[in-house]
C-alpha cells in the first residue's frame, strides 16, 4: 500500500499482483468444485464394492439437492448414487450411449423457455424413456446481499454494465440463460463477462460473494448459502431420466422409497427454494408435464 499526501492509499504494484494472484486461484478453486462435488458418495471402499443391484451410475446436471441426497443414501439405506456432475446436454449423450443408468436434468415448466426444454429433452424416447421427479426448484439471477443496485432481470445488468458470470455451454442452465438473452433481445456482446464461465451452481454464487462478478444465474439454494440475494425469473423442475425396464430394479424401487420417505424431506428442507410436491412421480418424457 502506498500513501501519498492528499491522494491517499493506492495499491504499489506488488499489491495489485497480489490481488490478481488472489484472484485466479479464486477461479481455479471454484472451477475444482464439480470434480470435488462429482465424487460425492462414491469414494469410500465399502460403496465401490457395491453390487450393482445397490449402485445406480448417474450423469447429472448440478444439483445441491441431489448432491446432499448422494453423500446421504450409502449410510441410511445401504445404495449408493455414483454421480458425475457435467452439463444436460452431455448428461442426455451419457444416458443415451448406456453407459450411466440415469441422468439428472433440469428443463423449464408451465410454458416457459418451450426452446430449453426440447433441447435438454432431444435424445429421449417419448414412448420408452421414464422421468422421475426429484424436486422443483427456481433459477435466476444471484446478487450482493440486499441487491444493493436494485438488478431486476438481464435488461438491467446489460444497461448497467454489470460483471456477469455465466454458465458453460452444454449446461441445462446456459440454455435457459441464453433463451432469456433471445427473448429479451438482448445482445451477448453486450454482457460484461458473458464469456466468464462457472460450472456449479456454488462456483457462481461463490464468484458473486467473493465480489469478482456482480451477478450471476443459478439456484436460489445456491445464493441462501452464501447469504446473497435472489431474483427468480424461471420456475423448473429437475427429473431423473431412465429406461422404463430400469424402473424394475431393485436399486430404482429403492431409490422411489427413499424419495418418498422423511429421510428426503428433512434433506429438502436445508436447502433453500425447493419444492417437493411432486417428488416421486413418474411420467413418460411425452407427458413430461406439459
Amino acid at each position: 500500500m502506498l500513501l501519498e499526501r492528499g491522494r491517499g492509499a493506492t495499491l504499489t504494484m506488488c499489491g495489485r499482483r497480489l490481488l490478481g494472484i488472489e484472484d485466479g486461484a479464486t477461479r481455479r478453486l471454484a472451477r475444482l468444485l464439480p470434480q470435488l462435488e462429482a465424487t460425492v458418495g462414491t469414494e469410500s471402499p465399502a460403496e465401490r464394492k457395491a453390487p450393482d443391484h445397490q449402485r445406480l451410475r448417474l450423469a447429472a446436471s448440478h444439483d445441491l439437492l441431489l448432491a446432499g441426497l448422494a453423500a446421504e443414501l450409502p449410510a441410511r439405506y445401504g445404495l449408493t448414487l455414483d454421480v458425475s456432475f457435467m452439463g444436460s446436454v452431455h448428461a442426455i449423450k451419457e444416458f443415451v450411449d448406456g453407459r450411466v443408468d440415469l441422468a439428472g436434468i433440469h428443463f423449464p415448466v408451465r410454458g416457459q423457455q418451450r426452446q430449453a426444454r426440447r433441447a435438454v429433452l432431444a435424445g429421449l424416447r417419448a414412448r420408452g424413456d421414464r422421468l422421475i421427479c426429484l424436486a422443483d426448484r427456481d433459477q435466476g439471477l444471484i446478487l450482493a446481499p440486499g441487491n444493493p443496485l436494485k438488478v431486476r432481470n438481464l435488461a438491467d445488468v446489460v444497461r448497467r454494465r454489470l460483471r456477469f458470470v455465466n454458465r458453460q455451454p452444454g449446461s441445462g442452465t446456459r440454455l435457459l440463460i441464453d433463451g432469456i438473452i433471445d427473448a429479451e433481445n438482448l445482445a451477448r456482446n453486450e454482457i460484461a463477462g458473458y464469456g466468464n464461465e462457472e460450472f456449479t451452481h456454488r462456483a457462481v454464487a461463490a464468484t458473486v460473494a467473493s465480489g469478482v462478478a456482480d451477478v450471476g444465474f443459478g439456484v436460489r439454494a445456491a445464493a441462501a448459502e452464501h447469504k446473497l440475494a435472489f431474483v427468480p425469473l424461471v420456475q423448473e423442475r429437475y427429473v431423473l431420466a431412465l429406461r422404463g425396464k430400469t424402473l424394475e430394479s431393485v436399486a430404482v424401487a429403492r431409490l422411489l422409497q427413499v424419495l418418498k420417505s422423511p429421510l428426503f424431506f428433512d434433506l429438502a428442507r436445508r436447502f433453500t427454494g425447493y419444492g417437493i410436491g411432486a417428488t416421486g412421480s413418474v411420467r413418460s418424457v411425452g407427458s413430461a408435464w406439459r
